[in-house]
């Protein structure tokens, strides 16, 4: 049992080591900075209000029954 876990604990610490990068640390990239533009829609405030007035009609009608 202490051979798999010591050789569970080699394959992660294995695995860790390499996960680093091979590229020389004088490499610099210039990359442009991406600008993300989202347009609003405006919503409908009718909407907003119509959904919650109807649930509260027919809740008032059928307590009215």
């Amino acid at each position: 049992m202490k051979k798999i876990a010591l050789a569970a604990a080699f394959g992660v610490a294995a695995t860790s080591a390499m996960a680093g990068s091979y590229a020389k640390d004088d490499v610099v990239m210039e990359v442009e900075p991406v600008v993300v533009v989202e347009e609003t829609q405006a919503s409908s405030s009718s909407a907003a209000l119509l959904i919650p007035l109807l649930l509260i009609a027919i809740v008032a009608a059928a307590a009215a029954d």
